[in-house]
Parts: C-alpha cells; structure tokens; sequence
C-alpha cells in the first residue's frame, strides 16, 4: 500500500460503523493497539481492553473478517489489519444549567470506525506460522475463527431461548388469569346457592311457628 493513498483506496476487505457515541479520540487509541496485527492477535487484545469503544470495535472488527471469508474466500488465518481509523462525527449540542441563570454547552461526540483487513504476504505468512509452531500455538488463527464462530452461535442460541421463554411465560400467565376468573364465577354460585336454601327456610318454618299460637286463640 503506498504512502498517502485515500481511504476509500486502500486495498483490503473493509467493515465499518458510523455514529458510535464515542470521540474519535477514544477510539483511537484502542485502533493504534490492533493495527499492523494478525487478525487472531487483535481480536485477543480487543477482548482484554478496559475500554468500552472496544466492544464496538472488536465487532467491527469481526465484520471484516466475516466479509472477507464469505466475499473474497479468504481464511481468517491469513488475515491481518492492514488499516484502522476513526472519523469525527456530528457533534451533538446540548446545554447545561450553571450558576446565576447561565448555561455551558455540552458536546457529545461521535465518530466513524472503519477497518480495512488484508491478505498477508508469503514470506509473513511462513514467518507466522514458524513463530506458532515454535511457541506451540499452532493454527492460533484457525483457533481464533472457529471461537468466533461459537460465540455467534452460541449468542444467537441464547437469543432465541430468551424468545421461546418469553412467549411461554405469556402464554402460561394467560391460562393463569382464565383459571383465576373460573374459579370465581364457580365460588359466587356457591354462596348464591347457600342464600337462597336460607331464605326457603325461613319461609317454611315461619307458618309452622304461628300456627299454636292461632289455635290457642280459637279455644
């Protein structure tokens, strides 16, 4: 890649994401970290950052690998990121109340992350591979891809059980409230039943109690 050349013409396989509530100065201090590294090496230092711009940028990140094996059919093994960096933003202004009626403005930045990844030459692919067999982390690329792959699935698994739960405890709390309003019809007939058995009652055996005292009158 020659010196100076733009950044929509730099070679390489590129992800990128616009608007992250972050300043660009964050951002690239996390990009300076990952750049010139194999693709295994940076997605490593991304998931050990402090910083939280680091999330953002590890997905970013993945994307480019992504796009690269299913576009140009390159294995992430023999990726590495050949360029980072990040844009300013709109700026976002918004104000705050101070002392006596005044007010200082606040800027809330954002930036645009792109990362470009590349294809490695020859000769640093063997030395690579050479430094890995030596150090014993052989196929640590393959190692790296095959772990973002679990990840996704793992995430998208995750996802979809939360959906599936959900919607069976909807569900479950529907029937909850049917049963609840049966039961309630079902007692009200009961105490309506015992009611009006009182009330008979009263009424048969009101006769009975006069009828003495009228046959004492007559006699």
């Amino acid at each position: 890649m020659a010196f100076g050349a733009k950044t929509n013409e730099r070679p390489g396989v590129r992800a990128q994401v616009k608007y992250v509530r972050s300043s660009a100065y964050k951002a690239r201090e996390i990009l300076d970290l990952i750049r010139g590294l194999p693709v295994a090496r940076a997605l490593e230092v991304l998931e050990f950052a402090e910083r939280d711009i680091a999330r953002t940028i590890l997905k970013c990140l993945e994307s480019a690998i992504a796009n690269a094996e299913h576009n140009n059919s390159i294995p992430a093994d023999e990726l590495f990121v050949s360029a980072c960096f990040a844009d300013e933003g709109p700026t976002l202004k918004r104000w705050r109340p101070r002392a006596r009626g005044r007010a200082t403005r606040i800027r809330k930045r954002t930036t645009h992350v792109t990362i470009i990844v590349s294809r490695m030459s020859t000769e640093d692919l063997e030395k690579l591979r050479a430094r890995e067999a030596s150090s014993g982390r052989v196929g640590g690329g393959r190692a790296a891809a095959e772990a973002r792959r679990e990840r996704v699935t793992k995430s998208r698994q995750a996802k979809a059980e939360r959906q599936a739960s959900a919607e069976h405890d909807h569900d479950h709390d529907h029937e909850g409230h049917d049963h609840e309003g049966h039961d309630h019809d079902e007692e009200i007939v009961e105490v309506d039943e015992v009611e009006v058995t009182d009330a008979a009652d009263v009424v048969i055996d009101a006769p009975e109690a006069a009828a003495p005292e009228s046959e004492q009158k007559d006699s």
